[in-house]
């Protein structure tokens, strides 16, 4: 394979990823405050959500096994796995791997959701929040074209995107379901405790 195609692989495949992650991203939000509409079940939401989540996946790994095999970069498997282990744009590289780990910390715990439990997988699954700005942030400061007026356009839309999905999130407040009936069992307990 040339060495062109594996750069031009690379790059495709990093914008592709953040794209999708930023939708998988947004889902979660939305999935978070149970949207659904007439034509729309929430079930579709949490499907999609997932489906994109493995989509987001294989585009990273095209990403990760492009850049590492790709001759120019010559980063090799452990700067892909150990942040901060490559010669090559190290802070940025860093970054990117410190994301794909959160990403893959994510993957892990939701295949082992049902051994986990729900808390403790909620709680791990929120690692997406940084997850998401670390790989904005490691396609910025590594990206060849980074700072094209194509790439900023799509790294803009992305980042309002997600901000636009967590000023909603913040407006709605909790749609936790159980969450009234914890408030009522916290009133009660607190009332018994005061007698």
């Amino acid at each position: 394979m040339s060495n062109s195609v594996l750069w031009y692989a690379t790059r495709g495949a990093g914008a592709v990823t953040l794209i999708l992650l930023t939708a998988v991203v947004v889902l979660g939000i939305l999935t978070a405050l149970r949207v659904e509409g007439r034509g729309w079940p929430r079930f579709l939401v949490t499907g999609l959500h997932r489906n994109l989540a493995l989509m987001t996946l294989v585009f990273l790994a095209l990403h990760i096994v492009t850049a590492v095999v790709d001759p120019y970069t010559n980063l090799g498997w452990a700067s892909a796995l150990i942040p901060f282990s490559s010669y090559y744009r190290t802070f940025w590289l860093g970054l990117g791997v410190i994301s794909f780990e959160l990403l893959l910390a994510i993957v892990v715990t939701s295949l082992l959701r049902g051994y986990l439990g729900h808390n403790t997988w909620r709680v791990i699954h929120w690692l997406t929040y940084a997850a998401w700005p670390i790989g904005v942030i490691h396609g910025l400061g590594t990206g060849t074209d980074a700072w094209s007026a194509w790439m900023l356009a799509i790294t803009g839309g992305c980042i309002a995107a997600v901000v636009i999905a967590l000023l909603w999130r913040l407006a709605a407040g909790s749609r936790d379901p159980l969450s009234s009936e914890r408030s009522t069992f916290r009133a009660a307990v607190d009332r018994r405790e005061a007698r």
